[in-house]
């Protein structure tokens, strides 16, 4: 089991029972707090008899760490900031407070409502205070085996000037032990060797430095780091020059900007995924009989499958099969692929009505419910047209730190494109997105959506 995986299931662990140890507790003290309804009634037998304790005792510990997931802190396995701990932990105990009060104590006979405040305050306290032990003692061991050299991060420093080299003393003479190992130092003045050298070595992180030479071809640089899947780290001047907005990432101590993660936080992340899983399963649910309908359309208009399958680039560029309903005749590309235009004899009569209100988008739904895309997010290209545009933006390959979506906000503010030009054109929406990704932009982008499909303007 990677070193990743066991910190992130040690932290898990710790505030499973945490959470159970909180509960326990808080309910021996609620006993003493309720007037007996009737006597003799013993602590054991309110502890192990009565179903809403029990009940609660095994669901209340699951909500909490439905709201740890949530919070984001189990995202990435490692030593965790003491901020992001106790942040965390206080949020999602104030939360599971609410819930648990609002689910199981609103009827508790207490007539003094200031005891109503105390136990709240103390669940609240014994749902943040052994979270927060517990997961100090999991980052104590995680910095130990850090310190011992059990851990340590593999990574390339791009660039093998002087500001290289820099870079790599500073990393390595951090007051805090590093977890980052430098492999090598790689020039980045033959693309195709350079990336079969990483190839070769296998790192996690790509380090750039800011050396002269890699300054004067960044966007080739790009083009051919974001080829490897790795995770890239650039200077903070370096990326200036690309984009006026980052999000900051500290490598022991060194501002770098980490251009494989979007501008988004790790518990929009979370929630934005479960709402995603939540409401595409409604979706499919509620538009089944729609479904039906447009199936029997689709097969009495024209010859082929009422499915369409094509293949396209999604998430860390990896390539996905697209659903959608088939909107053009059989054969449409057999020429090869080609973009379709407002009057491409190619597409169906049906099809016609299905692009301009985006029915033939609703299969999509599944693939967001499979991982492969989310509701909202970037337009996903096929890789034909995604390396010409790659070839003239190179950031078009910022699109990839997202799941791609079956609405984005080039769709609503541009719409389909039938030239590279013109996809070049609602690219910059789709970057601006990414710029600016939350869940209030989510929201804005589904309710022009919305408004698109009812008046039609779909094409």
């Amino acid at each position: 089991m990677r070193f990743e995986n066991i910190i992130r299931t040690r932290f898990v662990i710790v505030d499973y029972f945490a959470a159970n140890i909180g509960i326990i507790v808080f309910n021996i003290l609620r006993f003493f707090s309720l007037p007996k309804p009737f006597e003799p009634r013993s602590l054991d037998q309110w502890l192990l008899h009565d179903p809403a304790i029990i009940l609660g005792q095994i669901l209340f510990p699951l909500t909490l760490m439905g709201l740890h997931w949530l919070s984001g802190i189990y995202n990435h396995g490692g030593a965790k900031s003491r901020f992001d701990i106790i942040s965390a932990a206080t949020t999602c105990g104030l939360i599971a407070t609410l819930l648990i009060f609002f689910v199981a104590l609103i009827n508790d006979n207490i007539p003094e409502r200031m005891q109503n405040y105390e136990l709240l305050l103390l669940l609240w306290t014994l749902l943040t205070i052994p979270t927060i032990i517990g997961r100090e003692i999991v980052n104590h061991l995680t910095a130990r085996a850090i310190r011992s050299g059990l851990y340590f991060c593999p990574a390339v420093i791009i660039g093998t000037g002087d500001a290289a080299h820099q870079l790599a003393q500073r990393l390595s003479l951090s007051r805090r032990h590093t977890e980052v190992k430098i492999l090598d130092f790689i020039d980045p003045s033959h693309p195709k060797r350079m990336v079969d050298t990483i190839s070769r070595l296998q790192p996690k992180m790509l380090i750039v430095s800011a050396d002269a030479n890699i300054k004067s071809r960044k966007s080739q640089l790009l083009s051919a780091l974001f080829a490897t899947g790795v995770d890239i780290y650039m200077p903070l001047d370096i990326y200036r020059t690309i984009s006026p907005m980052a999000r900051m990432h500290t490598v022991v101590g060194e501002p770098l900007i980490n251009l494989s993660n979007a501008n988004i936080s790790e518990s929009t992340i979370n929630i934005k995924r479960a709402t995603d899983v939540i409401s595409s399963s409604l979706a499919l649910l509620i538009l089944s009989p729609l479904f039906l309908i447009l199936a029997i359309l689709i097969r009495r208009d024209s010859r082929g499958p009422v499915f369409y399958h094509q293949e396209r680039v999604g998430f860390h560029g990896k390539p996905f099969k697209i659903i959608k309903f088939r909107s053009m005749y059989v054969d449409a590309e057999s020429n090869g692929p080609q973009l379709s235009t407002l009057d491409d004899e190619r597409i169906t009569k049906i099809g016609r009505t299905l692009r301009k209100y985006r029915l033939d988008e609703l299969p999509q739904f599944w693939n967001v419910i499979r991982g492969d895309m989310s509701i909202v997010g970037p337009r996903p290209e096929r890789q034909f047209y995604a390396t010409q545009i790659a070839a003239q933006v190179p950031l078009y390959n910022l699109v990839y730190q997202v799941r791609p979506g079956i609405t984005s906000w080039g769709m609503v503010k541009f719409g389909y494109a039938s030239s590279i030009e013109e996809m070049i054109q609602r690219l910059q929406y789709d970057l601006l997105y990414i710029e600016n990704i939350s869940l209030g932009v989510d929201l804005k982008i589904l309710f022009y959506t919305v408004i698109t499909v009812l008046t039609g303007k779909g094409v």
